[in-house]
């Protein structure tokens, strides 16, 4: 048996009073590739970004090789021979994949310049134990999303990394592209390179790891060889059994045989959506699933005037519309609440007031100032409709927690009255008590005669709301189900996974 290289021992971490890690234990082994799987909020990024210096634990240990490591950034976590390629790639297009693997830490001559030709040399050799006959001098931009992958790699090796973190590695990635990946985690493996694989995808983690370990609600659920599980047991850890009344699915009346809100006619967008088609009535809550890079979020952007639409037609209220701009989607009454509410829903370090009503400014206008008074009682107005907890409306929205500044994004966007409302994981990375108020809100606005588009990976909360669902695999709608026929998480589980 492989020695072990990496032991987490009772981690601790809480954010703002909010305890998010329960002393959770992690082991590694040197030449493994060990899964870390669990729903989103489930502490997996936390734990990863203890152990790359990003956060700093409040209490346990990290031993790195028999050795206690104290891990307080990310250089320290390089100097342990600790790396992370994430899902969005770090690299630079325009520069070749010699000086973006040596970006930051260049050899240098003896008269402190970049030493170019050491760059060159040193890929090459980096590339040559991977078994890849690539030229360092090729400008990344030119190469396939494949190869940006082996890029992220060879810079990780170039830090002697012995701890390789991939976080939804194949999120990006054709089925060859893939594969040779697969290919390169092979010869990692036998290099004695330690791999964390942070994946929703089973089918990939049964094939290529070792083992397993699941977290949920921030603490261990489970770890053991791929050998003894199945994706039933996986499954069922993930989930888990407490599901609070506020999740419980009830079915609601609404008219299904109206003209649809919105129709949407083989629709495609980039090479994320392709050819979808759907349609969504009047107080029906439609929920989209499917694993991260499905292209779930991609079709939002492309609804709401982000991403232009190549081909396919929209029609809203029976008119063929067409959405080239969020402009053109607001004034058809759409609006889209974004994936990351810090850097797409709210300006952090403006208040509570002026991020509630930025949508609606041109309403509030008198001459060339704006009604204050009008606009604080709208303001006022909806913190106390979706119970936002502030002190006042002047208060800077990064001041207030994750679920209060979700319900401000939520207002900002109910404040325009709009008649479609595209919610892209609306309940990520805030606690129960703020997923309970969202579902709510979701409910009630659909209840007015509106119609809602869920996206989300938190399956709980998909269940609760959608009267609906489709599930997306590679930018295609591959399933239309109604709520009815799944009966829980592990059979929308299944769903997902058995495209």
């Amino acid at each position: 048996m492989s020695r072990t290289i990496l032991r987490m021992s009772n981690i601790s971490k809480s954010f703002n009073g909010v305890q998010v890690l329960h002393n959770v234990n992690f082991e590694l082994r040197s030449g493994e590739v060990h899964a870390l799987m669990g729903g989103n909020g489930a502490g997996k990024s936390t734990l990863m970004k203890i152990l790359t210096g990003v956060y700093q634990m409040d209490a346990g240990s990290i031993e790195i090789g028999g050795k206690a490591a104290h891990i307080q950034n990310t250089n320290d976590a390089k100097a342990h021979g600790v790396s992370m390629i994430f899902q969005e790639f770090s690299l630079i297009p325009t520069m070749t994949i010699a000086e973006n693997i040596f970006l930051n830490s260049e050899p240098k001559t003896k008269l402190g310049l970049i030493d170019d030709a050491a760059c060159v040399r040193r890929a090459k050799e980096l590339l040559a134990e991977l078994n890849v006959d690539l030229d360092p001098d090729t400008p990344v931009e030119q190469l396939g999303v494949g190869y940006w992958q082996l890029t992220e790699i060879a810079k990780a090796l170039s830090y002697d990394t012995s701890i390789l973190i991939m976080d939804e590695p194949t999120s990006s990635l054709t089925k060859n592209e893939t594969e040779f990946l697969f290919e390169l985690i092979a010869k990692l493996k036998q290099r004695g390179i330690a791999i964390i694989y942070i994946s929703h995808r089973m089918d990939e983690i049964f094939r290529i790891c070792d083992r397993i370990t699941v977290m949920r609600d921030g603490r261990h659920s489970l770890t053991d060889d791929c050998a003894n599980l199945t994706m039933d047991t996986v499954i069922e850890h993930i989930v888990g059994s407490q599901v609070g009344e506020a999740f419980e699915w009830v079915e609601r009346p609404y008219d299904t045989s109206g003209e649809p809100v919105l129709k949407v006619d083989r629709l495609t967008s980039g090479t994320k959506v392709r050819n979808v088609s759907f349609e969504v009535r009047r107080g029906e809550i439609l929920g989209i699933a499917g694993l991260m890079g499905s292209g779930r979020t991609e079709l939002a952007r492309a609804l709401f005037g982000i991403d232009p639409i190549d081909s396919g037609e929209v029609w809203i209220r029976g008119e063929k519309r067409k959405i080239r701009n969020p402009s053109d989607a607001m004034a058809v009454g759409v609006a889209l609440v974004p994936e990351d509410r810090r850097t797409q829903g709210l300006v952090l370090d403006h208040s509570v007031k002026d991020n509630i009503l930025v949508t609606i400014l041109s309403k509030l206008r008198k001459g060339v100032f704006v009604d204050d008074r009008e606009g604080n009682r709208r303001a006022e107005q909806f913190v106390r409709k979706l119970s936002i907890k502030t002190d006042n409306i002047f208060k800077k929205s990064g001041l207030l927690s994750g679920g209060n500044q979700q319900k401000i994004v939520i207002a900002k966007w109910l404040a325009i009255e709009p008649d479609i409302l595209i919610l892209d994981e609306p309940t990520i990375g805030v606690d129960i008590g703020a997923k309970t108020e969202i579902v709510k809100i979701i409910r009630e606005f659909a209840d007015s005669g509106k119609a809602v588009i869920v996206i989300s990976s938190e399956l709980v909360e998909l269940l609760a709301v959608s009267d609906r669902l489709l599930v997306m695999h590679q930018g295609e709608v591959r399933k239309q189900l109604r709520r009815q026929q799944i009966r829980n998480e592990e059979e929308l589980q299944h769903a997902i996974q058995n495209i």
